[in-house]
């Protein structure tokens, strides 16, 4: 049966408003988790003293997590059109082993010392791990001699990757007493998250979706191939290079508050597309919205399941984003072989 343009619309829209409204549940549904499990919110708004615990730590978590989800889920789609593979996700460019080794090395230089307080911690990593970011991604287009050979960015990407990764696995057998700490952001974790990690973040993520957005009609043309692209008028290493620098910005902001989130950013665009054909101008904000309700829904079971403990966030996105792909790969071909 024929899809009208009218009807693709009014799915789109119904999806949106779905997503929306599964977003702010999840938001109330993270405010309510704490480390003694699920707490129904009348307990909070009847006890005025633990206000302070809902505006100062766990609204701030869960929006957190959504946005650093919605910044993966959008970069996610950029990269599969961009490199017009299903399978890229936003740590391809080697972004995740560079913020990987610049995380190592500050806590290598600053976590010994006596002088390393929480505010040195805190913002040292943080920052540590944005520029780490994006001098791997720098590298990678350096390596690649600039973006107009997408599998040079690609094999670049992976050898950046396995550089920055085998540098980390040198600074942790040097300095053992740094494990702990790089590990948690390795597995990625969402509970340093502040008001103002929400603001840098919701400030990327706006400025990431209009710019992509702005570009939408370039990444449809991009899938046609590259000869078709041009002949429409894309000049494609200077778009290349600026949906680059987009992605290296909102993956850098996005990991250097949460550490590495596995699968977000490969299922988003994957999850959008299963609902709703659409080209990049609204799959773009589909993918942000999946991403952010991905991880903030993992984010919430991370706190709930095993509470007081809590389970580190990037091992539950990576179950339930594998257990999707697999469902995935073995659900299409029978679709496919189907009369």
């Amino acid at each position: 049966m024929t899809v009208t343009p009218q009807r693709r619309r009014n799915q789109y829209a119904r999806l949106m408003f779905v997503l929306l409204c599964l977003s702010s549940l999840l938001i109330v549904a993270g405010v309510c988790v704490g480390s003694a499990g699920f707490e129904p919110i009348q307990t909070f708004l009847s006890n005025p003293a633990s206000h302070d615990i809902i505006w100062q730590i766990r609204l701030p978590r869960s929006i957190g997590a959504y946005l650093a989800g919605a910044l993966l889920g959008m970069t996610g789609a950029i990269a599969q059109g961009l490199f017009r593979n299903p399978l890229a996700d936003p740590y391809l460019l080697g972004s995740a082993s560079g913020a990987s080794f610049a995380v190592a090395f500050a806590l290598m230089v600053f976590g010994g010392s006596p002088f390393a307080g929480y505010w040195l911690a805190r913002l040292g990593l943080t920052g540590a791990a944005f520029i780490g970011a994006v001098v791997a991604v720098l590298l990678t287009l350096l390596l690649a001699r600039g973006a107009q050979d997408r599998l040079k960015i690609l094999l670049a990407g992976v050898i950046v990757g396995v550089i920055f990764s085998a540098l980390t696995s040198a600074i942790a057998f040097r300095s053992p007493t740094i494990l702990q700490a790089l590990q948690s952001f390795l597995l990625g974790s969402t509970s340093f998250m502040t008001w103002a990690a929400c603001l840098v973040m919701g400030s990327v993520l706006v400025l990431g979706l209009c710019a992509s957005i702005a570009l939408a009609r370039v990444l449809d043309a991009l899938i046609l191939g590259a000869r078709t692209a041009t002949s429409l008028g894309v000049h494609q290493p200077q778009v290349g290079s600026l949906l680059i620098l987009i992605m290296s910005l909102t993956t850098a902001a996005a990991v250097a508050h949460a550490g590495l989130v596995a699968f977000v950013g490969l299922v988003a665009p994957h999850l959008a597309r299963s609902f709703v054909k659409a080209k990049h101008a609204k799959l773009i904000g589909l993918s942000a919205l999946m991403g952010g309700i991905l991880l903030l829904a993992a984010d919430v079971l991370a706190r709930g399941l095993l509470a007081p403990e809590e389970l580190p966030v990037g091992v539950l996105t990576a179950v339930l984003g594998g257990g999707y792909l697999c469902w995935l790969m073995y659900d299409q071909p029978a679709k496919r072989q189907a009369p």
